[in-house]
């Protein structure tokens, strides 16, 4: 029986989607719920599993085609169908190691038929083959029986994308312990092992327990160039072309529309956070130990944000050609910056959380950013926006406003400065610019720095007087 595969709805308010790409090809088998299909939207990108298992029989949308949701993109055949049949290569393997040679197109596991590159000559004219990973690279020969069936199976689970991407990165995917989904390795997995070089990523492999889904800081892991000569957004090489991926293009079209849609105006104010930044100092280890999420001033600020929201409601609003929609909820975007990508996941509901809830909620969505794991309903809904540029040092910036809202606003690095008080006496202080992008369609001047202001003042009178 043949089952048509229809373009997903990954999230309520997506109509339409675009095949990033096919990790299967007619022919191929399908297993009940492995992924054969890698699909982006405006929001998010993910893989689509099959429903049942069978043969991929047809494939209707091209690699790069946009399409509406309900759309028919596959067809696969289900097993026991008189043409579920796979092909005689795929379901008849060579068993002998000279027909193993003579077949070098064929993966070493069935299903997945990545073809191997031919042999380029390098530099000295010797030949050598892209696809053979150098043992310094841990390559896992000689392992023990459970140790070897476990490199099989991520070897197994990795998509021919992750496949290709891995040989070009001279990465053995048997090396890593996957962060996707039931341990399989994905594309963050092995750039953020080729960041990590030759004998950080040896040591990693061989750790028990090691998850390369979780973004290094970038001081310890600076970019380097892949030893291949692709240039990837995460390690461009200067002379060279970063092919464009899917996320990429995408973040480029939604920055343009909101630059030529929303007329945007900017402004800025230095807040005084002394009082802020001592209770968090005070408080930090004791959070740690008690939530396992970093205590930062990102919670403290987005409270803030959330009262001086409701205190001015047209900054929670958004311009539509009937008038201007005033949002019910308080749905509060923290801007993520990943080494392929940028994110905006959402914490719902901000304005009923405590600053202690906004920490866990925070430390929660970032963590699964850097580990690949935020869904369409992470990143929808959002109402307004948080970027904190400060965490990289910057002092003052001019951010494109998230479409569909009113403003962004940014956290600028703190800085300790002699500030005057009011007494005209002299103290050192902890300062942080603070800096709003308003869309001008929906608010005035006067409004934006009217809540700026009331920001600055919310921020300056926070005392420990509220719950952790």
């Amino acid at each position: 029986m043949a089952t048509t595969i229809t373009m997903p709805q990954l999230g309520e308010t997506v109509t339409e989607g675009t095949v990033a790409q096919w990790l299967k090809k007619v022919g191929d088998p399908v297993e009940k719920y492995e992924a054969f299909l890698e699909v982006s939207t405006d929001k998010v990108n993910a893989e689509v599993p099959s429903p049942v298992t069978g043969v991929i029989k047809e494939v209707l949308v091209k690699e790069g085609d946009t399409v509406p949701v309900g759309t028919a993109i596959a067809v696969i055949d289900e097993v026991g169908s008189a043409s579920a049949t796979a092909p005689e290569s795929a379901a008849n393997p060579p068993s002998t190691p000279a027909a193993m040679a003579n077949s070098v197109q064929e993966d070493p596991v069935p299903g997945f038929n990545v073809p191997q590159l031919e042999p380029k000559p390098q530099g000295n004219g010797h030949a050598r083959s892209e696809n053979v990973i150098p043992s310094s690279y841990g390559a896992p020969g000689g392992l023990e029986p459970e140790a070897d069936a476990l490199a099989q199976d991520a070897l197994r689970k990795a998509s021919p994308a992750v496949r290709k991407l891995a040989r070009e990165h001279h990465i053995d995917i048997r090396t890593l312990r996957g962060s996707g989904a039931n341990g399989r390795v994905t594309a963050d997995d092995v750039l953020t092992t080729a960041r990590m070089g030759p004998a950080a990523a040896v040591g990693q492999a061989i750790a028990v327990g090691t998850n390369f889904g979780a973004a290094p800081p970038p001081s310890a892991a600076p970019s380097a160039p892949p030893a291949s000569g692709t240039s990837t957004y995460a390690s461009p090489i200067p002379g060279t072309l970063v092919p464009l991926t899917q996320a990429r293009r995408i973040i480029a079209e939604r920055m343009v529309e909101s630059i030529h849609n929303a007329p945007h105006a900017w402004t800025m104010t230095s807040i005084d956070v002394t009082n802020v930044w001592k209770w968090r100092a005070r408080e930090k280890d004791r959070f740690e130990r008690e939530t396992g999420y970093k205590l930062t001033l990102l919670p403290f600020f987005v409270r803030a944000v959330v009262e001086s929201l409701a205190a001015f409601p047209l900054m929670n609003a958004k311009f539509t050609a009937e008038g201007i929609y005033v949002n019910k909820d308080v749905n509060i975007g923290i801007a993520i910056g990943l080494p392929a990508t940028l994110v905006v996941p959402v914490i719902r509901g901000a304005d009923k959380l405590s600053i202690k809830g906004l920490a866990i909620a925070a430390g929660e969505l970032i963590d699964k950013a850097r580990r690949g794991k935020l869904g369409a309903d992470d990143l929808a809904g959002g109402t307004f926006t948080v970027n904190n540029n400060g965490a990289n040092g910057s002092w003052a910036s001019a951010p494109i406003i998230n479409a569909g809202q009113a403003g962004i606003v940014t956290m600028e690095t703190v800085e300790k400065k002699l500030l005057v008080r009011d007494d005209d006496s002299f103290a050192p202080r902890y300062a942080m610019n603070s800096c709003l992008s308003l869309d001008h369609r929906v608010v005035d001047g006067y409004v934006a720095s009217g809540w700026l202001a009331d920001l600055k003042k919310r921020l300056e009178r926070m005392t420990s007087d509220g719950a952790l």
